[in-house]
């Protein structure tokens, strides 16, 4: 090999890259980085994909109403033989909803009592919107419980059973086992209970339980637990028995 030649081979050499002989070094980089990219956008779809069947699963079911709604979007009578003439108490929460849950172990009773002296007309509304916040469908799921539970007259029973099995961490969510526990719990049994159950199984109030969260959205109801009497939004802060009992009674006719 002459020196001019052996002096050229040495250059070329040394423009090239380390490690690109053959194919290899910063191709194989290049051809990593794109699998890793693949990869990553392969989880992201199926991440996408399984949050999209979901909501076309919570968005099936039937559009019949619950006992004691009285349309579409909105809240669930509890004690229909109320006069109308005493106020009107409504009441929103969200199953999901760790606020909610402290609230009716606080206050739960003395709303129940007022409503079962017809003092008021309590009006409950089960919210889902945590779904979105949580990303699961138990909210949805335990309000169509709920409703299903108000066709066998045991509504408060099983939203007192429900938000007593809250689970102690937020966004666990409720399993369909729980659920169904849940009436039991409010006393459904037998053939009640298979009743419930198919109510349930089809989602026959979803459309139901969908419009009361709509309707709550254009209501202005921007969190939970939210108390209206007679539609005016009651302050929380500092809240308690007497104070409600005190404005129950200043709204009275």
């Amino acid at each position: 090999m002459t020196s001019s030649s052996a002096s050229r081979k040495a250059k070329i050499q040394a423009a090239t890259p380390k490690g690109r002989a053959g194919g290899n070094g910063a191709n194989r980089v290049v051809v990593a980085a794109v699998v890793v990219v693949l990869v990553i956008a392969a989880v992201v779809t199926a991440v996408v994909l399984g949050q999209s069947d979901k909501q076309q699963a919570t968005k099936a079911g039937g559009s019949s109403l619950p006992k004691g709604a009285a349309a579409m979007g909105a809240g669930i009578l509890v004690n229909p033989d109320a006069p109308t003439t005493v106020p009107t108490l409504d009441l929103y929460e969200d199953f999901q909803c760790p606020i909610c849950a402290e609230f009716e172990h606080r206050f739960g009773a003395d709303i129940e009592a007022l409503a079962e002296k017809n003092q008021v007309r309590l009006v409950v509304h089960t919210l889902s919107f945590l779904d979105d916040n949580l990303r699961n469908d138990s909210s949805n799921r335990a309000a169509n419980g709920a409703a299903c539970a108000a066709d066998q007259g045991k509504f408060m029973p099983y939203h007192s059973a429900n938000f007593g099995g809250q689970p102690l961490k937020e966004g666990a969510g409720y399993t369909d086992a729980d659920l169904t526990s849940f009436a039991q719990k409010a006393g459904i049994t037998g053939a009640a209970l298979k009743t419930w159950q198919q109510c349930y199984d089809t989602k026959a109030h979803n459309q139901y339980v969908e419009s009361v969260q709509t309707q709550s959205e254009k209501d202005g109801v921007n969190g939970t637990p939210t108390l209206k009497l007679n539609g005016k939004t009651l302050d929380l802060k500092g809240f308690t028995a007497e104070s409600l009992a005190a404005q129950v009674k200043a709204a009275t006719k």
